[in-house]
């Protein structure tokens, strides 16, 4: 496996400036407006972005250097994103906009740092959009589709733009400065037709001066299943359009789930408390308890105390990553009744001496502080 230097064809003694060098020949080399459509012209554009990242940094150089790549990239370094190992999930307009400066004085190729993808221009991101959901919790532990409407800007029909004037569609104006260090070229969005390269031509009744309008839509969104209150999910592209070629925002869905009458959550675990009478805890029973799933019915054994924990296993959420299912805790609490007929006085007056109901904990009955750790160990 080639490590960082072999990407960027450079030694492991390399300066700074050789390793900006390095990384520049090959972004060139790479450019996916240089090789439309070639995959593998973009992983390796990919990964010559990865490894100036690293090599560019200091701190980072020296980790990945003691590390080794092996190790660093299985996440022992802190990599592209935030995590050793891989962009984490950055996108090209990502890397164009974090190493563009790297093609600012470049005289072959005619790439611009911003660039997207085809004829070198930027392709402007319409707002992102976001909306609140809301579950119930067997919702949120089964998974479910939901349509809702949004209000988007979308492109009005017959609306139309043309080459901007002042950056000859590139979205970017470019300028030459002196400095002590020489001649620099620096970049920065036209602030003509805000980086997109294209301003509006015609605009149609109705449109904005961006030519978008305001248009309702329904969007169907897939929750999984074992999402819980606070996350937030991406439906990608359906935020915003933006003008001329640009790309649709993302919709950004914040989730809530609503608290349940009878069951309480905790982490990927339920919690549920049953009430059952006197009687029904001497002689024993049965009792239909509701869970996510359905409504199961449980065994009561003759005898059983109030503070008893049973744990039904795999009836609790399932884990958002599919590692498994949490359980149901049933607590059980034995009712005693608060007002009493003369006979049931007389009985209960007449057991106040009868051994059978004298407490009798065995070894193996927990405390409550001791119900109490195993729940959150």
């Amino acid at each position: 496996m080639a490590d960082f230097y072999d990407i960027l064809g450079i030694s492991k003694g390399a300066s700074a400036a050789e390793i900006k060098k390095g990384y520049r020949k090959k972004a060139i080399e790479f450019h996916p407006d240089k090789n439309p459509g070639d995959t593998t012209a973009e992983e390796k554009f990919k990964k010559a972005a990865e490894a100036y990242e690293t090599l560019s940094d200091p701190q980072k150089k020296s980790r990945y250097d003691q590390l080794g790549h092996q190790a660093y990239t299985s996440g022992g370094g802190q990599g592209f994103g935030g995590g050793g190992g891989g962009f984490g999930g950055m996108d090209m307009e990502d890397i164009f906009s974090q190493f563009g400066d790297i093609f600012g004085n470049s005289s072959s190729g005619g790439f611009s740092g911003f660039s997207g993808f085809g004829g070198g221009q930027r392709r402007v991101k319409g707002k992102d959009l976001r909306i609140r959901v809301s579950l119930t919790l067997e919702e949120a532990a089964n998974g479910v589709e939901k349509k809702v409407k949004v209000k988007r800007k979308k492109q009005a029909a017959g609306v139309s733009y043309k080459t901007c004037s002042t950056c000859k569609g590139s979205g970017q104006i470019s300028r030459v400065q002196n400095t002590i260090l020489g001649r620099m070229q620096t970049s920065a969005p036209c602030t003509t037709c805000g980086g997109s390269g294209q301003i509006l031509d015609h605009k149609p009744a109705g449109a904005d001066s961006q030519g978008l309008i305001t248009d309702e839509e329904t969007v169907s969104i897939k929750i999984p299943a074992g999402v819980e209150s606070d996350m937030r999910l991406k439906v990608g592209g359906k935020g915003n359009e933006a003008p001329g070629n640009g790309v649709s925002g993302d919709l950004l869905v914040n989730i809530e789930v609503k608290p349940h009458d009878e069951l309480q959550r905790e982490g990927n675990n339920l919690h549920y408390d049953l009430y059952v009478s006197l009687p029904d805890a001497v002689l024993g029973t049965s009792k239909e308890i509701k869970t996510v799933t359905g409504k199961v019915r449980i065994p009561i054994d003759a005898g059983i105390q109030s503070g008893k924990i049973l744990r039904l296993r795999g009836k609790g959420m399932p884990s958002l990553n599919g590692y498994g299912t949490g359980d149901l805790l049933v607590h059980v609490n034995v009712w005693t009744p608060r007002s009493l007929t003369k006979e049931q006085r007389d009985f209960f007056e007449s057991m106040k001496t009868d051994s059978h109901f004298d407490p009798a904990p065995e070894q193996g009955d927990k405390s409550f502080f001791e119900k109490v750790k195993d729940m959150f160990s």
